[in-house]
């Protein structure tokens, strides 16, 4: 099995890269998914941030505004709230490995790979991006998005010129759509092709 990292910053477009992958019957772990799960109701990591962080949960699991405002600035606070979910996802992590033995190729899609050290849990590392000016004017056209929060989003990853000079695959998406997809297609026959018996 040949684990590949996903990554990218805020509105490049990773999601829909993402979904490529699925489509091609490649499995597809997502992180942020995951974490929606464990903090949702019933969620697995709700219990123990209720009590690290009074007030930040209710019946819908994680109200996941009022946690970002009880970590934002606060270092120990975000260290506190690290200790309880890496864990849990990386659980969630080992339960996909296992539900997908014979694949000989899965991508783990993580948005702060590079920012949490993830780069160490996969063979390669393939980084979605785009021009700058498309990706601003892509996430400022989400709702309820400023261009504070954008830079203040920005501030918190690694720079996308970084996480490509440490890429080994590059997906463009501000090309289009049937051009990435094309990308996609031409990275799972590439990477099939480092194990002999899948190449064709």
């Amino acid at each position: 099995m040949l684990k590949l990292g996903l990554t990218g910053s805020i509105g490049m477009g990773k999601s829909t890269v993402a979904a490529m992958f699925a489509d091609a019957g490649v499995p597809v772990f997502d992180a942020d998914a995951a974490v929606h799960r464990l903090q949702g109701p019933g969620g697995g990591v709700v219990a123990a941030i209720a009590a690290a962080f009074p007030s930040t949960t209710g019946p819908a699991g994680v109200d996941r505004a009022a946690l970002a405002e009880a970590v934002l600035g606060n270092p120990a606070a975000l260290a506190r709230l690290e200790a309880i979910v890496h864990p849990a996802v990386a659980a969630e992590r080992a339960g996909f490995l296992a539900a997908h033995p014979a694949a000989p190729l899965v991508v783990f899609d993580i948005p702060l790979l590079f920012e949490t050290g993830g780069e160490a849990l996969v063979d390669r590392v393939a980084v979605v991006s785009a021009a700058p000016a498309v990706q601003r004017a892509r996430v400022l056209a989400r709702p309820g998005m400023t261009p504070a929060r954008f830079d203040a989003i920005l501030a918190r990853q690694l720079p996308d010129a970084d996480k490509r000079a440490r890429a080994d695959h590059l997906i463009a998406t501000d090309v289009p759509l049937a051009e990435t997809a094309g990308q996609v297609a031409a990275l799972i026959a590439e990477l099939a092709c480092l194990a002999p018996a899948q190449c064709r």
